[in-house]
């Protein structure tokens, strides 16, 4: 079996789009999620769905050709993991200066076209959601480039990974810190099943939004 073929489909697919695991000392099966740590690995689709799946069917032992121990919870562990490595990058993009805080400048950022993707609070408000949604829609429709969302942290972890206080929205913006850390935001999202805001979808509600609200 190719080193790059996912145990649960059989199907092959690039690194970004798996997960590595190795076999521990003590027989766990451990998540390389930098895909450096010795041994031999073997891969599963990055998304929760397909581990809780190999994990459920003894997959891992039949891929180790041995008899492994599987963290009773492999899946949050994984999810765990990911959501630290994003935070954590937000928080070094926080230091290089690459990130807006409060709806009122991530507005400002998404319709200057600084912004690389949003984020939001999953205790953020509808209408805040919206107002933002709105810029962003306007912003494409202006020439401008389009912004992806994620509402993938909650309003206590985007406080803590960017030292602030009840930070609901942010913008992270262009460059190469912004790109660290969407490719761990993309990575995320795809073990947790969901996908970013999606403005083809916005463009359907288009009609339901005032022009009016384009300008605050």
């Amino acid at each position: 079996m190719n080193d790059r073929t996912c145990i649960v489909t059989r199907k092959q697919a690039e690194p970004d789009e798996l997960i590595r695991f190795v076999v521990g000392p003590d027989s766990a099966v451990v998540p390389d999620l930098k895909r450096n740590l010795p041994g031999r690995g073997c891969w599963v689709s990055a998304d929760r769905l397909h581990i809780d799946k190999a994990a459920a069917k003894n997959l891992f032992a039949r891929a180790f050709k041995a008899q492994v121990v599987v963290p009773p919870d492999l899946g949050g562990m994984v999810d765990g993991l990911l959501s630290r490595s994003a935070l954590g990058m937000l928080g070094l993009a926080r230091k290089a200066g690459a990130i807006a805080l409060g709806a009122t400048k991530v507005e400002s950022a998404v319709r200057g076209g600084l912004a690389l993707f949003v984020l939001h609070a999953t205790e953020a408000s509808d209408d805040g959601v919206r107002k933002i949604s709105q810029a962003r829609r306007a912003t494409v429709h202006l020439g401008g480039p389009s912004t992806l969302a994620y509402k993938l942290f909650s309003e206590a972890e985007l406080s803590l990974a960017l030292g602030g206080t009840n930070v609901i929205h942010a913008a992270v913006l262009a460059g190469d810190a912004g790109k660290a850390v969407q490719k761990r935001m993309v990575a995320l999202d795809r073990y947790r099943g969901g996908t970013p805001d999606d403005l083809a979808m916005l463009a359907a509600v288009a009609d339901e939004d005032e022009p009016a609200e384009d300008m605050e």
